[in-house]
Formats: C-alpha cells, structure tokens, sequence
C-alpha cells in the first residue's frame, strides 16, 4: 500500500519508464492460481529470466527450522523464496520484517531476515549469499518500507547503479541520515525544551521515546505523500528502520538512568551530554519556553 503512494511518478509511471515486467505480485496481479504457478515454474527452473526479487515479510523457519507455519501448496514457503534467490540477479527486502525478521524474529515461529537476523549478519540466506549480479541483498528498511526509497532502489537497479550500501545493507542515500537531522523540533531538542505529554511543540527524545536521534531513516528527508513525518505531526519516531525494530520496551517512554536517556545520540558520550544539556536548558530562549499551543 506504501507503494502505490508513489507519485512523481507514480507506481505505473515507473514501471513504463524503466521497462519493468511485474511477473507476479500478491496484490498487483490478477493472473489465476494456474498461471502463478507456471510462472513460478518457470522462474525456479531458470527459463524465465528473473532480474529482481522483492521480498515482503520475514521468512518464517519455525517450528524447529521445518518453515511449515507458513506454507504454499503443502510446502514451506521458504524453500521457494530460498530458490528464487538462487535465481534473481537482485534480490531487495522491501520493509524491515523482510530485512531483519521484525514482528517473530524473537518468538516460536523463527522469523528471519533475508540475510540479517535483526543485527547479526546471515538470516535466511546466509553471509555470503550475493544474487547473480554479484550484490548482496539490499534492504529497505521501514515499517513499511517507504515508497519512495522503493522506487529509488528499482530505477537505480534499472540503470545498473545500485547505491552504496550502510553496514546493514541498506542504501546510503536514503539511510545516511539521521531521522533527527530534519525533524522541525530539532531546535527544542538542542535547547532541552521537552514535552513530558502529546499536543506541544518541543522534543519527544527525552520523555516520549522518540528514536529521530538515534537511528538512520528517510522520513524527514523524503516526507510521507510529499508532506509529513511521525515527528512533524507530534508522534515519536519509533525507530522502524533498525533491525531490532519492533523492540520490546513501551513506545511511548524514554528509558532513562536518572533522568538521562540510556540511548545517546548516536556519537555523543554521555559525560558530555550531561554537561551540554544542563547548560543548553539554561539557556533556552524564551520564545522556545513559550511554545504552548494548548488555548
């Protein structure tokens, strides 16, 4: 659904432009169950070329490594994503459950990335799996993935230029910033101007669990529907694009050691902090302090 928001082109714009044939997709095709399945056949035995394969959804291996939670046809589901890969000259995990196993990567039905279990490199594929064309699976993070990052990573595969890519895989241009970086209230949060509860207009790190300074993610660079992000209309960033995503502890609380948030910004030591806050706090300027938008 994220990708269908694409416009600037939109999604049946893309696919004209860069010359791509979608062979089969759950909510894009209207072929029949035959017609998948000759499909499938052919792409498995390698007579029908396969350029890309997106990946959605974690692989499910449970229970104890058979993959027979999730099944198509009496027969896990895994073992055709597994031969598909073989095949694909890329394979791209499109959201973070695909990339790093997501929602079940800790629970009994043994979900996993395509070539990440959360941090830890190898997840379904292996380590070193690389596809046909020699790369390693490119992961769009993000719950969900976000169109525009979709359609960036499909054009640049189509010109034979594929991103760099971070230490998890994922495309730098859209992935080398912090969500903080373009957050509108990055002002209070230099200023320690926070919110302790929702409707206001300053930081959502201290108090509310916001990730923005702490993770690495699209969403204030390329806004959603060309116009907005979890942080501009006042809802902490989750932090959906880092392979622990969905983490264990509440959203909506900053977990803290005496009032200092336990997870810095990234490359700030915590004595610095401490001591740059205190003062920034003190400084704030008056028309920050009075931020109230409350009647």
């Amino acid at each position: 659904m994220s990708l269908l928001s694409a416009d600037s082109p939109g999604l049946l714009e893309v696919l004209e432009l860069l010359d791509i044939k979608v062979l089969w997709h759950p909510s894009l095709s209207n072929a029949r169950a035959a017609e998948m399945q000759t499909v499938l056949d052919r792409l498995v035995s390698g007579e029908q070329a396969l350029d890309i394969l997106c990946v959605e959804g974690a692989v499910i291996r449970g229970p104890g490594g058979t993959g027979m939670y999730d099944t198509f046809k009496g027969k896990p589901k895994k073992d055709l994503v597994a031969s598909l890969a073989k095949q694909a000259a890329y394979v791209v995990a499109v959201g973070t459950c695909a990339s790093y196993g997501g929602i079940g990567a800790d629970g009994v039905v043994e979900a996993t990335g395509m070539q990440f279990g959360k941090w830890t490199k190898g997840g379904f594929l292996g380590e070193t799996f690389a596809a046909r064309s020699g790369a390693p699976v490119i992961n769009i993070a993000g719950c969900p993935a976000h169109c525009e990052v979709t359609v960036g990573v499909l054009s640049a595969i189509a010109a034979g230029r594929l991103p760099e890519l971070d230490t998890y895989q994922r495309p730098l241009p859209w992935y080398g910033m912090l969500v903080h970086q373009g957050c509108t209230r990055n002002e209070y949060h230099e200023y320690r101007v926070e919110e302790k509860d929702f409707g206001e207009r300053g930081c959502l790190f201290f108090y509310k669990g916001c990730h923005g300074p702490l993770v690495y993610g699209p969403c204030n660079k390329a806004l959603w529907n060309g116009r907005s992000s979890k942080t501009r209309v006042g809802v902490p960033c989750f932090g959906c694009t880092q392979p622990d995503f969905p983490q264990e502890y509440p959203f909506f609380e900053t977990r803290n050691i005496e009032g200092v948030p336990r997870e810095l910004p990234d490359g700030v030591k915590r004595a610095h902090y401490m001591a740059y806050k205190g003062m920034a706090a003190a400084a704030a300027p008056d028309r920050l302090r009075k931020r109230k938008t409350s009647i």
